[in-house]
Order: C-alpha cells, then structure tokens, then sequence
C-alpha cells in the first residue's frame, strides 16, 4: 500500500430491527407514533411460549429490557411497553438499502450481518478527506436518506473499529486508534469484548481478569491453556490484535440467498433454535421465490460460544423454491451437526440457483408441492401488499408449540 496506514469503519445500525419497525410504520401512517421515542419493542406473540425479544427502544431499555429475554418477563418490567412484530422481508430491504448506500464510497463493503458491515477506506483520504470527518458526514447522510441512525467506528483494523461502534449510542461516530486503546478499551469490563460472552466472562472473572486490559496484560499461553483457541482470540483482542477472525466470521461464500442473525443469548434448546431457523429460511425462501428462481443446495451454518463455525449443506434430488421443503432439509442438516453446545449466531444459506422451470417429480411430491406452492404465493402475495407480519404460517405457529419438520406438519395437516 506504499506506506498508507489501513482505515476501517464498521457501521453498526442502532436498534436496526426497532428502528426498522418503526420506519415501516411511519411510512404507513405518517403521523403515527415514532415507536424510538417511547417504550417499544420487537418481539414474538405474547401468547406464545417462546417469544423474545429481538430489538428494544432506548426509553424501554431504561425500564431493564434487554434482547433475548422472554417477552413476557420483558412485560413485568414495563406493563405499558409496545410490542411489535417483526417483518423480516422489510428488513432485509432496508439492509439492502444501507449497504448499496456503503458500497457507493467505500472500494470494499464486507456486510457482517443484515444490520452491519465493514468498510475498508484504506487510501480514501484524497478522495473523501480526513477519515473521522467523512464518517461524520457518512452518518448524517444514512440519517437524512434512509432515516434511520447508525454508530460508526473508525479505527486501523476491523476488530478495533468494531469495538468503537459498540461505544456510546446512537448516532455516533467513535475513534479507536492503537493509541487510544489503553484509555478507551482497556478499562471496559472483559464482557465487553467482542465475542467474549458471558460464561467466558465469569471464568475469566474467577481467575481475577476482570477488566480488558486485564487480559491484554495477562501471560498468553496461560489463557491458551485455561480457555484451549478461545484464549488465544481473548489475548489478540485484548491488545487490539485482529487475527482474521472477523473477516472469516462472514456468511460462507454463496451467489444464491442467504440469511443470519446473531441471537441475544445464548441459544441451547432445539425448539428456539428451530423457530429462528424457520423465520431465516422463510426471508431467504421469499427472496428466491421474486427472483423467479429454484435453488439446489441448502446450507445451515452456526457459531458456536467459543468461536467455533460448523456448517452442513446438502444437494437437493429437485431444484426448489419452496419454503417447507428448504426447511425440512435445514432442520435434517442442523439435527446431524448441532451436538447441544450454547449457539451465538445461526444462518441459513440457498445456493446454485437457476432460473425457474418444469421439474420432474413423482405423484407424490408433485401434489404435495402444487400445494404449498399455492400456499407460498398465497402468503407472498398478502406480505406484498401487506407487510410481511400481516400473515403467520400456521406451520411457525405449530413449531413454537412443538418441534416438528415440515413434512410432519404436512402429513398431519392433511388428516384434520
């Protein structure tokens, strides 16, 4: 780079499921109430089981709301708290936005997740001037255009830029050069750490490392030792080191359709993790369905809470577009690979897509996809015009009940 100093921003969008929400909303009625600037959140049915909640408003998070929690519980703390569905298909539309946006200024945008990405601005300088400043005017204008707030964090590397996103919100721009580390990084709790979560954190903890710096000053091969890889990683991240974790950490190479999100909490029961898996594959299915497109191969891929990545995939006997038959084959794939550990991050991934035509099938398939081929252009067409939590699968609202796969679902549904 002929002595150019490496610039990264990472653009981290504040709340990006309560404040999408509340966009979508507005749009439809214009002088509604802003859900942002009142005790809101975005979550699951009240009458299920399972519900929880995705995204919360700064005036609920004051009430002691956080993600993940069961909404139910999230009620106890704040009786009069606005819950709202999320629309995942709207979301992503917004996601898109914001990384078209990024990708007009920025040579290389790495989209970590639907609400935030990576921009490398290395030797930008003469084209957008000195780099704080231009992220400045970068938020202002994702806040003007899209209208909704992101937290920028500038620094030489991925991992430090992504570390001073997460500094105060919303709506900022925040700095963490090599020379800032020891006073803004280093006096943070241990959970703060990216990736650190909370068990880690308390057997760090117990060990007397209590703060950053505490680990960056700790003897390496002891928390190589004490934690196996996952120690590694706490020491180059403590020291502001960036060993390539973050750039492998994005959803696995893939021209088809994909989708990801990063729980909460931990996730460590098969129902929860299924209902995430059903609301991912139901966007990427949406997504291949207005392409006009089938896909033959589906992926199921996690992150577990040490940091390690497993993935599965399998090549469809049938190209498909169809939401029950990629997610029967998503539940097969994750029940042969998930071995119970606690789940940070899940995804579902569609490839090798092709336009759309006549497939050979037996009897059977064929009239079992003729009908939930009707059902799936039944349901897209009433969340085209209507949003996509305008209508619930009966098949979601089944799983949350009980695990089931798709073609269990069926089966029964075809005998009541």
């Amino acid at each position: 780079m002929g002595g150019v100093q490496p610039v990264f921003f990472h653009v981290d969008v504040n709340s990006a499921y309560l404040s999408w929400i509340a966009l979508k909303r507005l749009e439809e009625d214009p002088e509604g109430v802003d859900l942002r600037t009142i005790p809101s959140a975005v979550g699951g049915d009240e009458s299920r089981r399972h519900g929880i909640i995705l995204a919360k408003s700064v005036p609920a998070k004051k009430f002691g709301i956080v993600t993940g929690e069961p909404v139910a519980q999230a009620r106890r703390k704040c009786p009069r708290l606005v819950l709202a569905s999320p629309d995942f298909r709207y979301f992503n539309t917004q996601s898109n936005r914001l990384m078209q946006l990024l990708k007009g200024y920025a040579p290389e945008v790495y989209q970590f997740s639907i609400d935030e990405a990576f921009c490398d601005m290395t030797g930008t300088r003469k084209l957008y001037g000195d780099p704080v400043e231009f992220a400045l005017r970068l938020k202002d204008e994702i806040r003007d255009t899209l209208k909704f707030t992101v937290n920028i964090g500038v620094a030489p590397n991925m991992l430090l830029a992504k570390m001073a996103s997460d500094f105060q919100k919303p709506d900022r721009v925040h700095t963490l050069f090599e020379e800032e580390i020891p006073g803004k990084m280093w006096p943070l709790p241990i959970g703060d750490l990216f990736f650190v979560g909370k068990k880690t954190a308390a057997k760090l903890n117990s060990v007397g490392i209590l703060t950053i710096g505490d680990a960056a000053a700790a003897d390496r091969r002891m928390l190589s030792n004490y934690l196996g890889k996952m120690g590694d990683m706490v020491w180059n991240f403590a020291n502001g080191i960036d060993d390539g974790a973050l750039l492998s950490r994005r959803t696995p190479d893939n021209k088809g359709y994909s989708n990801e999100t990063t729980t909460g909490e931990d996730v460590t029961d098969i129902e929860t993790a299924r209902m995430i898996l059903l609301s991912l594959t139901e966007t990427v299915a949406v997504r291949i369905r207005a392409d006009h497109s089938v896909i033959s191969t589906v992926s199921v891929y996690f992150r577990d809470d040490h940091f390690v990545n497993s993935s599965r995939q399998i090549t469809l006997a049938d190209p498909t577009d169809i939401t029950d038959v990629i997610y029967e084959n998503v539940c097969r794939l994750f029940q042969g690979l998930w071995k119970g550990q606690p789940l940070r991050l899940l995804g579902v991934s569609c490839s090798r897509a092709a336009e759309k035509g006549p497939v050979q099938m037996t009897l059977f398939d064929n009239e079992r996809n003729e009908k939930l081929e009707k059902l799936n252009a039944a349901l897209d067409s009433v969340r085209a015009r209507y949003g996509y939590g305008s209508v619930k699968r009966a098949s979601l609202m089944k799983q949350e009940n009980r695990a089931r796969t798709p073609d269990e679902m069926y089966r029964k549904d075809q005998h009541t």
